[in-house]
């Protein structure tokens, strides 16, 4: 079966001049990839100039677009034409193996809850990125801002969930799964996390513990586990701590004659400093627990941004995330009805 990502072209907020040629970008790299490409078709049709007519690219037409700061609540009710719900439903419909969008984020996960549905046994989804390591890897965190409150149950959820994904797209067999918390002792942390902790030794994932915050890029773990509060805190964070060492390290080359001829010598490993920290190589959050799946982009990504979020859905997509992660819920339900049973 052929791969096909649908793309909200009019979403975040710079729409089709960065994301038509972040997807050219994307078929040029992935000859086997076919894009659909929602939004107004008058816009789209001239931005793709003479590609227009590559047959890996089909043009959906949506008259509709919701604003970065809508009511996702109104623009799930009244903008039903809208590029993001139209490259959703293509997903509901089976016509689209995945969709992209930089759009409003209330809005992409209540309207693909809406319409896509939940997976059985998943009670809430949860947006999972990646996030860079030591050595050149990555690390899936999860949950990083779609559900600010959770139960252990829910904890529990999210790292089957991402430890499928990691198993999925990295071919790990069993993912290294850890739980985000302020100490590595099983004593530390609130009843929810302590609870979340026995729930997951007995969930047959490879559970490794208690995961600190500096654990998460030391490489301890292939997926970090939290609630989205704390999760969207750490991101948050740790990019404002990237953007304040490379302003320091602008500071201090550029200080003097002497600093800046420092700076002219060392510029292959800045500029190796500088990719190795750049953010948009991890664009795109995979929206994981639904019966379909959508990757929200940051909506002030450029096109190398947009680039890597449509990767993400297509690693996803063709590695079988959905099933995975299906699968695996039921081989739990399944152990538990037996435990009972003989119970």
């Amino acid at each position: 079966m052929t791969t096909r990502i649908a793309i909200d072209c009019m979403g975040g907020d710079h729409g089709p001049s960065v994301t038509v040629p972040a997807a050219l970008r994307f078929l040029a790299e992935h000859p086997a990839a076919n894009l659909i490409l929602v939004g107004q078709e008058e816009v789209l049709r001239p931005a793709l100039g003479a590609q227009a007519t590559d047959p890996r690219i089909r043009v959906v037409h949506a008259s509709e677009v919701i604003g970065m700061d809508e009511s996702p609540a109104l623009a799930m009710r009244n903008k039903k034409d809208s590029s993001m719900r139209v490259a959703i439903d293509l997903v509901k419909a089976g016509e689209a193996s995945a969709c992209v969008s930089a759009g409003n984020t209330g809005a992409l996960m209540a309207i693909s809850r809406f319409v896509l549905k939940m997976l059985p046994g998943i009670d809430r989804p949860a947006l999972c990125p990646v996030l860079p390591t030591v050595g050149g890897g990555h690390v899936h965190m999860l949950d990083l801002g779609a559900n600010v409150d959770c139960e252990a149950e829910h904890l529990l959820q999210f790292g089957v969930m991402g430890a499928m994904l990691a198993a999925a797209v990295d071919h790990c067999e069993r993912p290294r799964v850890g739980l985000l918390n302020i100490g590595s002792e099983d004593i530390k942390g609130n009843e929810v996390v302590k609870q979340a902790a026995e729930l997951l030794k007995n969930s047959g994932l490879n559970f490794i513990g208690n995961v600190e915050g500096d654990g998460i890029f030391k490489a301890e773990a292939d997926v970090v586990v939290c609630d989205g509060f704390v999760g969207n805190v750490a991101l948050k964070s740790s990019e404002g701590v990237a953007q304040m060492l490379a302003t320091f390290l602008r500071q201090e080359f550029g200080r003097n004659l002497l600093t800046r001829l420092a700076a002219l010598i060392a510029m292959p490993v800045l500029k190796n400093f500088k990719r190795r920290l750049d953010h948009r190589r991890y664009n795109g959050a995979v929206l994981l627990g639904l019966k379909g799946i959508s990757v929200k982009s940051h909506g002030s990504a450029d096109a190398l941004s947009f680039f890597h979020a449509i990767g993400r859905a297509y690693d996803a997509a063709e590695n079988r995330v959905i099933e995975r992660i299906a699968e695996k819920l039921a081989q739990m339900n399944a152990a538990q009805a037996a435990v009972t049973e003989n119970s």
